[in-house]
């Protein structure tokens, strides 16, 4: 039996209408679109503004001892002297081009700079979503399955300690006792499987266990319903009860977060990059902020935020589409 079918009547019409309604469909889209531009572009203007609070680049990129002189033409060259209302706007104009202007560190297109760096984060992201998922759901399955006995006690004291944990305070643990300890692992470095598990692991813990803990929520919930009792009666074992009718009622929610989570681990991914020496956008935002590196500092810090827009939109859109309950409230 469908989901639509278990809904009432009037309810049941209405969602049927709207999942063949073309209009509504792009109405929601476009919606969602409009709110996603409008948070980028708070994000974008609350981002240049603030960081010139940081001071005049000019004195990072100068020696102590330079003139007055070389500073207010090094300012000219690099347009800093121009009003902030014209910088502002330039730099808005330049953002559908996807022309972020000059690194004032690299002396390069922010654009190119950025391009080298996406690569390394990408990849550490879909390891720690990999190992998010491997871990994760099996950890939730088993919980919820074995509820109030010793397995779900076990799991539910690592999703605790997964959650209150610091990232960057679990990267030096595992550094410490597998690279400095072991020897088993690289405790910095790029380019080989063995430099991507340690960082893709710290990365991964705390979706570990946002995921592990919203799947057992979820399957405690749908294993108490009638047509998992129904189920029950009729013969099947318990992990057949849980993976043909029970996952599949639990896994709207579980789908949701776990794209939420890879925006996170996107943006999360600064501080794990930082520890473990991970040449990603995280390291080079850190470097950035440090050489008040204004242009690149804007464009990572929009694009985190274009990240997080897009995979909540995607979330969002293919909630609806999954669940026509959500549709019909819209």
């Amino acid at each position: 039996m469908s989901e639509l079918s278990t809904l009432p009547a009037p309810v049941r019409g209405e969602a049927a209408t709207r999942r063949h309604d073309p209009l509504g469909v792009l109405r929601t889209v476009a919606s969602r679109l409009g709110t996603a531009l409008l948070v980028l572009l708070c994000t974008a203007t609350v981002a240049f503004f603030l960081v010139r609070l940081s001071g005049d680049p000019v004195k990072v990129l100068l020696p102590p001892d330079a003139t007055a002189g070389q500073e207010s033409a090094l300012r000219h060259s690099l347009g800093l002297d121009r009003p902030l209302l014209t910088q502002y706007l330039d730099y808005l104009w330049g953002i559908p081009r996807f022309d972020f202007g000059d690194s004032l560190f690299y002396n390069q297109p922010v654009r190119a700079v950025l391009a080298d760096r996406v690569p390394a984060t990408l990849l550490l992201a879909a390891g720690a979503l990999v190992v998010t998922l491997v871990v994760a759901l099996p950890a939730g399955i088993l919980a919820a399955m074995r509820r109030g006995r010793a397995t779900d006690r076990t799991v539910m004291t690592g999703v605790l300690l997964g959650q209150s944990t610091p990232p960057f305070w679990i990267g030096i643990l595992f550094i410490l006792v597998f690279a400095v300890g072991l020897h088993a692992l690289p405790a910095s470095g790029y380019g080989t499987f063995a430099n991507l598990v340690l960082p893709a692991v710290t990365l991964a813990v705390y979706s570990v266990a946002v995921v592990a803990r919203l799947l057992r929520s979820s399957l405690i919930d749908v294993l108490s319903s009638d047509h998992i009792r129904t189920a029950r009666a009729k013969g099947f074992g318990p992990f057949k009860v849980v993976l043909r009718h029970g996952l599949r009622n639990a896994s709207l929610p579980v789908v949701t977060v776990v794209g939420l989570e890879v925006g996170s681990l996107l943006g999360g991914a600064i501080l794990t990059e930082q520890v473990f020496s991970w040449p990603g956008v995280g390291q080079l935002t850190i470097e950035a902020i440090s050489n008040r590196d204004f242009p690149l500092v804007q464009a990572t810090v929009l694009l985190f935020a274009a990240t997080f827009v897009v995979v909540n939109l995607l979330v969002d859109l293919s909630y609806s589409f999954l669940d026509p309950r959500v549709r019909t409230s819209r």
